[in-house]
């Protein structure tokens, strides 16, 4: 069951036909032990709701509930900005219960591993991150979107010239994969 672990009425958000939101952060425990957060923007009114895809991963309500406690309004209007495109379908809204029980899917792809570009630059250099410990490495990756790690597996050359589609490797299995990679570069 989805919760609603934050609440950031201090930090109203605007559409352009100017209807006042209100973003909360939502997260559910998934299968397999993870923590998954989303973002719910509820219109004041209570006549439209929006929900962003998964925003983190984190490996327990803790460590969800202390990410959300570091948004910022900044992040909270990019996430928006992210919700609306393309745009949403409207939901009645519940007061302080998550609408939904998980983030919106993913957005699907075109590309494949062997002829995708990095969408960013890497967010954290993993080399030196696993330096300081392998769990401080899971952790930090747990908490980025599949669009940074893929990014991360590009950029730094992870899958080793594979054949394998990023696109359609879960979260975990993205982790799995450049924490084995590090893990196998840095033995060589």
């Amino acid at each position: 069951m989805a919760l609603v672990v934050s609440i950031y009425r201090r930090s109203p958000l605007a559409l352009p036909d100017g209807r006042i939101l209100v973003a909360q952060a939502c997260g559910r425990e998934r299968e397999d032990g993870l923590w998954e957060g989303w973002l719910e923007f509820v219109a004041h009114d209570g006549s439209l709701v929006l929900r962003s895809q998964r925003e983190t991963t984190q490996p327990n309500l803790a460590d969800l509930e202390y990410w959300a406690s570091g948004l910022t309004p900044i992040y909270l209007q990019g996430a928006l900005e992210r919700a609306l495109t393309p745009p949403p379908a409207a939901v009645a809204p519940a007061p302080v219960q998550s609408i939904y029980d998980e983030p919106a899917p993913a957005r699907a792809s075109v590309a494949g591993a062997a002829d995708v570009a990095p969408e960013a630059e890497p967010v954290l250099n993993p080399f030196s991150v696993y330096a300081k410990g392998e769990d401080l490495l899971r952790r930090r990756l747990g908490a980025l979107s599949r669009r940074h790690l893929r990014s991360i597996i590009v950029g730094y050359d992870l899958a080793g010239g594979s054949d394998v589609d990023l696109d359609a490797l879960s979260t975990i299995e993205l982790i799995e994969l450049i924490v084995d990679a590090v893990r196998g570069r840095l033995a060589a």
